[in-house]
């Protein structure tokens, strides 16, 4: 009898990544999970263990590649392959530009955002590679489409996964591997509170248009049934997509308006 796939999710000890964890549990998978909180991720293995299914968890920073390269090694000790990998870890400081740390709120958010979803794909993908089988599914956002004040360096980070989302499906894809990228919009997570936003105008995602963080993990499962290139959720956001596209004045001048002009500090 074959062993149940093995899903390895990057950002598991909260939002989309521990729903994910217990969706995909649900289903059967055998659940990888990594982060740096150790107590919660071990919190999550005891639910899913729990219910009968099978977890490890792996304490790991994903902004240090000697952490990356030792989950990797722990992962294929433990359980002998990886047929999905989500990466999905990150975290966003949202301000004007030069209000933002150069270390923490941008060299941070970069290497975490972007360096280390790099490394750890170019550790896992040789796996996939020799089995011809496998599928990363990479977090990015609609900032990552769309880029808006105060987003600078999150968006720049996000516009770098889906230009590497791109570049390496098209790598691996004879070898029977599947690269996707998913852009959110709003998600009611921790997202917010860790980004530090604060708003005069109290601009933000509609409530009609938040998403939760299980709604996000069933578009990952469909994801992982159905590999397709690029996801956008809620699928309503294709419209501020193509405005983007072909209206980019439009979008400036409207953007000025509504929110720079009464945000910005002069």
């Amino acid at each position: 009898m074959a062993e149940s796939p093995v899903i390895l999710i990057t950002g598991a000890s909260s939002g989309i990544g521990s729903a994910t964890a217990r969706l995909f549990a649900e289903q059967g998978y055998r659940t990888v999970l990594a982060a740096r909180r150790l107590d919660r991720l071990q919190s999550l293995v005891g639910e899913i263990e729990a219910q009968g299914g099978s977890a490890l968890a792996v304490q790991t920073d994903m902004g240090r590649l000697v952490d990356i390269q030792s989950l990797v090694r722990t992962v294929l000790d433990h359980y002998k392959q990886i047929d999905i990998l989500f990466n999905n870890a990150g975290f966003g400081r949202l301000d004007w530009l030069e209000e933002l740390d150069p270390l923490v709120d941008v060299s941070e958010q970069i290497q975490v955002n972007l360096l280390g979803l790099i490394w750890l794909s170019q550790a896992v993908i040789p796996h996939m590679v020799a089995r011809r089988s496998g599928h990363v599914i990479n977090m990015a956002s609609m900032a990552g489409l769309v880029a808006t004040p105060t987003y600078t360096v999150y968006a720049a980070s996000k516009f770098g996964v889906r230009g590497f989302s791109e570049a390496l499906r098209r790598e691996v894809r004879m070898f029977g591997v599947n690269v996707s990228t998913i852009c959110p919009g709003g998600v009611a997570t921790e997202f917010a509170h860790i980004a530090g936003i604060h708003r005069k105008t109290n601009i933000t995602t509609p409530s009609f248009m938040t998403l939760r963080d299980q709604d996000i993990a069933h578009a990952i499962w469909r994801l992982a049934r159905r590999p397709r290139r690029l996801v956008i959720v809620p699928w309503v956001l294709h419209l501020a997509v193509w405005a983007n596209a072909i209206l980019p004045g439009f979008v400036d001048a409207a953007i000025e308006r509504l929110f720079v002009k009464h945000e910005r500090p002069i």
